[in-house]
């Protein structure tokens, strides 16, 4: 497991490019038959991404359980959002089985002991996208298909941003104990996400970027409003946002996202949103 420690706005400013990437950005999810886990100290959230091919993998595979977590298995203080954003697939969450197709959704609740991940066709897999966060309390574990997520158009084509935000691990479609999560779908000849830029103080985020095509990149932006950097991001990467930081992107082509959050509330109007024209 790939342990990442909190950053502060002050140090950041004198990050290089190489180090702003090697602080937040998350390459290389899915490698076949392996769990890949990130776990930030931010917020304790946990990015993982699994593309189970040959065999059925558990979600504890390479990860020493009680060195990371202390506990005795992976989700026994923790809850999980789980996208798929490959081929067909299934989840089995303590005997219940999850068939999952593309841009699917399952919230797993804490103590679930046993998760595992299987794909219907080697040659096309699927990948399992996942945020974990911490939790204090049960809730019902979920399956959310992309045709039940709550879709809210947003944007305009005028200003290059016309979207669907669609909520799946949210207060207004279930009930989860901190860990909220979605996808944000670009419609074609639009690039920007999330401007005007915002922070929450009060929670940390995660994007994954996908559907960007192959020889085309998102520039991520990050950092305080006053002193902004941004990575450059390709296909299927993911990039952790403290709290401190706008997060928002320009792609060189339309792209999708899935976000998550995670930390003090869910309340998604407590938010410090920047003026652009007060952006640097």
């Amino acid at each position: 497991m790939d342990i990442r420690y909190s950053a502060n706005q002050r140090d950041f400013k004198r990050y290089t490019t190489e180090e702003t990437r090697k602080e937040f950005l998350i390459e290389n999810l899915y490698v076949a038959d392996e769990v890949v886990a990130v776990y930030s100290h931010v917020d304790r959230m946990v990015t993982l991404g699994c593309m189970p091919v040959s065999e059925t993998v558990s979600i504890d595979k390479g990860i020493d359980i009680w060195k990371n977590f202390g506990t005795g298995y992976f989700l026994e203080r923790r809850e999980i959002g789980i996208f798929n954003i490959g081929g067909a697939g299934v989840v089995e969450a303590d005997g219940e089985v999850f068939h999952m197709g593309y841009k699917d959704c399952l919230y797993i609740t804490m103590g679930t002991k046993r998760v595992t991940f299987t794909s219907d066709d080697k040659a096309s897999p699927a990948k399992f996208y996942m945020v974990s966060a911490p939790a204090h309390k049960p809730c019902k574990t979920t399956f959310i298909p992309i045709d039940k997520a709550a879709r809210r158009p947003v944007g305009a084509a005028e200003t290059s941003n016309k979207r669907v935000i669609n909520q799946f691990i949210h207060p207004d479609v279930l009930e989860t104990c901190q860990l909220s999560m979605g996808m944000t779908v670009l419609e074609q000849g639009s690039v920007w996400n999330t401007m005007p830029a915002h922070t929450h103080e009060r929670r940390m985020e995660v994007y994954m970027y996908f559907e960007v095509p192959e020889d085309q990149v998102v520039f991520h932006m990050m950092g305080e409003g006053s002193e902004t950097r941004h990575i450059v991001m390709q296909n299927e990467q993911a990039v952790i946002s403290p709290s401190w930081s706008i997060h928002a992107g320009a792609g060189t082509s339309n792209y999708t996202f899935i976000w998550a959050m995670g930390g003090e509330n869910q309340a998604f109007d407590d938010m410090d949103t920047i003026p652009m024209t007060e952006l640097r």
